[in-house]
Parts: C-alpha cells; structure tokens; sequence
C-alpha cells in the first residue's frame, strides 16, 4: 500500500477515531496521520472488537479493514451504521490503500465524497472538492432537504431498533445499562456464526446468555448440546467430545458419537473451558480451524457444522501469559466477547430479579407470591452479592420457606452467609 494520505476532516472536541483491522501496518499508518493532528486514536483487532468499543467509548469516525478476521465487513457496516448512525465509517482495502463504496446501501459519508483513494494525489482530492457551480444552488438545496427528510426518518427508525436491541434476553432479567449493554451485543453477534466467548463471575448466568444466542440465532431448532469442561475427567474429555468406536480402549463396549456429533447444526456450549488441559486445547484448536472430527480409534473423519460458544470465570489472559493456555486457541474462541457484570454492578437490577425469583418459586398451590418489603429489598440492595445471582436466588429460596405461605418477604427472613460481610 503506498503513503497512506488521511483527509482533512474537523472533528467535535469530544470523541475520536477507531481503526479496525487485524493489519498492524494498516493500523500503524492511520495512527500516525492522526496523532499528528493530536486526535484521540484507538486500535482494534478486528470486528468483534470494534463493536465492543463502540458500545464503551464516544466515537466520531471508524476506519474499518475489508479484511476482517472474524467478522464480514459488509454485515458490520450495516451495524454500524444502524446501531451507531453518528459514526462515519470508511472501509479501507488493505492490500490497495482504497476507500471502499459502504455496504448494505448506506449512504457515503463526508469523507468518502472529497476523497475515494487514501493514496491519490493532492489535486484530485482538490478536484473532488471543487464546489458545485452556481447554476446547480436550487437542485443542490431540494436534494438536501430531501436528505434531510429521510435522516429524521432514519434517526427515528434507529431509535427504535435501539429499543429492540435494547430489550432483555430469553430467561434473562435486568434493565441495567450493563445489561443492556450486553443484549445489544448478543442480538448482533446471534444471527452469525462467530464463535463467542462468555466471560463473568460465577453465578453471573454465563449459560444463560449461551442459550439465548442459540436461541436468537438460526440454529434455534437444533440441539444446544453443554459440556462442563471442569466436570469431566481428563482421560474421558477426548471421548466425550469427539466420541469413540466400540473397543477403542477398555470399557468402550459400544460406539458413542460424541458431544460435538450431538450438537449437529446447533450449538456447542463449553462451560469452564478454562479448565481444559492443554492437550485437550490443541484439538480443540483443529476442530475449530477444520471442522473436522474423528472418533477415538477410527480413520473416518467426519465434517462438523457445529457453532461452539464458550464460557469462563477465569483471566484467560492471564492463564495465556503463563502458559497454561495456549494463545492461538484464546484468540479463536474470543472472536466476540461478551463479559457480565456482576450483580454489585447492577443493583438496580436486583429487587426486579428477587420478584422475579419469588414468583417462579412459589408453588402455584400458594396462588400469589409474597411480595417484598421495602426494608427488604433495601437490604438486598445494601448486600455484596459475592455468589451473584445464583446467591440471589438461593437468599429467595429460604426467604420464601420461612415465609410460610405469609403474603410479605420481611428483612428476618434473609439469610446472608458470613463471606463478603454479608448479614445473618
């Protein structure tokens, strides 16, 4: 690509440019031109990451590769463009140093009318700003009343597809911001077939968020098939997601075709992959990159239309610095990431869900739930929550057999175990 030449372009005094692109030189380049002009820059790896920043910064233009590494650009850029309309997006050709048409009909931004070649000379760009003669005033201003028009019908559609994005998962609770936050990401990610990797605290309703991006997705009547990583001996993990043949070792009396043949044109669920043990990891990896499984003691290899979504509470990161789990394979399964907050982090979130609690727990002998005080719900919001929400849901639990079929949920019926300061 040769000297890469950035545009002129005044930017608000709050927000700045993010450059997508898995190429470093790609990224290196704009990162100069901008730092030049003292301009807040950001980097990401790729699509999936790029919308993860988009939704957590104040953003006035995206450079956007082609070439992505996880995601389709085209797909990306009809996101964009419906979930964040403020954004210009340029999409570059980083092999040519182009500036690429936007896909999915969106309309060219600013910065694409004065300049389609980042590498052009300087007198076409000149050329391409030339202003319209006089003769074209009246035309000129029709078509920008017009634009205008359609923009306010836009903005109104986007807010109202921001609204959609916006409401709660399937089986999920919670109209916090981070909670919101987290279904716009599921809905975008759920239609495709990238592979996702949840992260969050434990009891947090990692699973829960698996199932609803099996459910969002089109693999919704196919099977969710869940391994719990952590759950499986060592020795048997190989034959419980691969399968076996009858005799392929001691005990194998009979042909099992594995978790992954099971989930057949669905979704795989890996729970705790953290735990997996590194030699596990390397075939997980070639499964992911061939789509490809072979069954302990047989040469048949077999194709595999399976969409894996994985989950840990653990720093993979961290467990990549130490080398006990391998880097290639982290970067696989966090094509998209989504990370839960923990419920300290939504507490606006927490007497909804304790509601929500109270009524599927309650036999439906006893006709209404309880309802929950005021002092009680105050003291629900003032708790740590160090066990999440699967503590909140165990806290309920008791508070409901202690009512005794009573019509109130008082501050005496909540037991708080002693770790994390709770109260007894």
């Amino acid at each position: 690509m040769g000297h890469m030449m950035i545009p002129s372009l005044s930017l608000p005094e709050h927000g700045g440019v993010l450059v997508a692109s898995a190429s470093s030189s790609l990224r290196e380049r704009v990162l100069h031109s901008f730092h030049e002009r003292r301009w807040p820059v950001q980097e990401a790896m790729g699509g999936a990451d790029a919308l993860v920043k988009l939704e957590s910064g104040n953003w006035q233009l995206l450079y956007l590769d082609r070439c992505l590494p996880d995601l389709d650009a085209e797909e990306l850029v009809g996101i964009i463009k419906r979930r964040f309309p403020g954004i210009e997006v340029v999409v570059l050709d980083s092999d040519h140093g182009q500036v690429l048409p936007l896909a999915n009909g969106a309309r060219p931004t600013p910065l694409e009318r004065t300049q389609k070649i980042l590498s052009a000379p300087a007198a076409a760009q000149d050329a391409q700003r030339t202003p319209v003669p006089s003769s074209g005033v009246a035309r000129d201003e029709a078509k920008e009343e017009a634009s205008a028009l359609l923009e306010i019908k836009e903005e109104k559609e986007d807010k109202r597809d921001t609204r959609e994005l916006s409401q709660p998962l399937p089986g999920m609770i919670g109209n916090s911001a981070a909670m919101q936050k987290l279904y716009r990401l599921v809905r975008m990610v759920a239609p495709g077939v990238t592979t996702v990797l949840i992260t969050g605290p434990t009891g947090s309703g990692k699973e829960l968020v698996a199932r609803a991006v099996h459910k969002l997705s089109p693999r919704t009547a196919r099977p969710f098939v869940v391994v719990n990583c952590a759950a499986i001996p060592e020795a048997l993990l190989e034959s419980e997601l691969f399968g076996h043949v009858r005799g392929a070792f001691t005990g194998a009396v009979q042909t099992s075709p594995g978790r992954i043949a099971a989930a057949q044109g669905g979704t795989l669920f890996l729970d705790e992959v953290g735990e997996l043990p590194l030699s596990m990891q390397a075939k997980l990896l070639r499964f992911l990159d061939q789509k490809e499984v072979q069954r302990l003691g047989s040469s048949e290899v077999m194709r595999a239309d399976v969409r894996v979504v994985a989950a840990t509470n653990a720093d993979l990161g961290q467990a990549v610095d130490e080398r006990r789990f391998r880097g290639d394979l982290y970067y696989r399964l966090a094509a998209f990431p989504l990370d839960l907050p923990s419920l300290a982090e939504r507490a606006g979130d927490i007497v909804p869900l304790a509601n929500h609690f109270l009524r599927t727990l309650t036999p439906a002998a006893m006709g209404a739930p309880p309802l929950l005080s005021l002092e009680a719900g105050q003291h629900l919001e003032a708790h740590s929550w160090p066990g999440n929400v699967r503590e909140l849901l165990q806290v309920m639990e008791r508070a409901l057999i202690l009512a005794d079929g009573g019509r109130m949920i008082v501050p005496e019926y909540l037991y708080f175990p002693a770790r994390g300061g709770a109260r007894r």
